[in-house]
């Protein structure tokens, strides 16, 4: 049975995208130089309440490739998959291309 999390008020499932540690040809690439510390958004809570009652929604969604800080968010393992827990004002911004 897979499970699925649906995170609560602003928070964000991200899976990490994990660069390829060598080239097309076979040539090993350094740690240093692979790593750019982005994510695919997975799931998305529905957003943090104001002293109104009224909800901010995040603003990102499902399939979004965003930029992580270096360090923070809450690991979470889901079956044999890893996730990463943010809050939205945590996340850097979204990766275009």
């Amino acid at each position: 049975m897979a499970k699925r999390l649906i995170p609560t008020l602003n928070r964000v499932l991200v899976e990490k995208i994990l660069p390829p540690s060598k080239t097309t040809v076979g040539i090993l690439l350094p740690e240093k130089s692979t790593r750019l510390n982005s994510g695919r958004v997975v799931a998305v809570g529905p957003g943090a309440r104001e002293k109104e009652g009224k909800t901010i929604p995040v603003p990102f969604k499902e399939g979004d490739t965003v930029l992580l800080p270096e360090f923070g968010g809450t690991q979470v393992k889901l079956g044999e998959k890893e996730f990463h827990l943010y809050r939205d004002e945590d996340i850097l911004g979204t990766l275009h291309e």
